[in-house]
């Protein structure tokens, strides 16, 4: 796969970027930090600049994050509560919960997509639940757009600066990643400890 997002990038340049990072978006498994540490190298032997392929990048990235939102709204607490009505039994899972969590997500919600957004993988997938809890598209777009920004001229520059040994940086990344994963799953462990601990305490 690296071989196929490196080549057609120095085919298509700056539109190469934008499409790959906005298929990255809709389909996780491509890597962002591949395309964008390479994109940064791409400007150390063509024409294109940093800003360029930051620019580039970001725009890619929001269109991604805009359809994955759009999808989140198709699936909404509505469509979730029909869900439960059926299989709630079986998922021991109620409305009541639902919209507790859409309630979170309200409250939360806009940090939680800042910061997802320097995440691998779970950068594109947050754009589901912020659709589904209907945040305010605005408010979307704008902390979409400050998250991916920060995390693309981190990767981009890194890029740049390595030149010809930019793929050096993706073993540093698999452990930013992995890493970054164990706290997200420490906090859902965590958090469904005390959901259901509380849960148990009521009935």
């Amino acid at each position: 796969m690296e071989n196929w997002i490196t080549q057609f990038m120095e085919q298509y340049g700056y539109i190469g970027v934008f499409l790959m990072i906005a298929l990255e978006n809709i389909f996780p498994p491509i890597p962002s930090e591949i395309v964008l540490t390479f994109g940064g190298f791409m400007t150390t032997y063509t024409n294109m600049t940093v800003t360029g392929v930051v620019i580039a990048s970001t725009a890619g990235s929001v269109v991604g994050a805009v359809i994955l939102y759009g999808i989140g709204l198709l699936l909404d607490v509505e469509r979730l509560e029909k869900i439960i009505d059926r299989w709630g039994h079986i998922l021991r899972v109620t409305k009541e919960d639902i919209h507790k969590a859409d309630a979170w997500f309200d409250k939360y919600g806009i940090w939680t997509v800042l910061f997802c957004r320097m995440v691998p993988l779970i950068r594109s997938l947050i754009s589901v639940p912020a659709g589904m809890s209907n945040m305010k598209f605005v408010l979307f777009l704008i902390f979409t757009t400050i998250g991916t920004l920060i995390w693309n001229i981190i990767l981009v520059s890194i890029g740049a600066a390595l030149g010809e040994n930019w793929a050096s940086i993706l073993s540093f990344m698999d452990i930013y990643s992995n890493i970054a994963y164990a706290i997200i799953g420490l906090g859902i462990i965590i958090f469904l400890f005390y959901f259901f601990n509380k849960k148990r305490k009521k009935s």
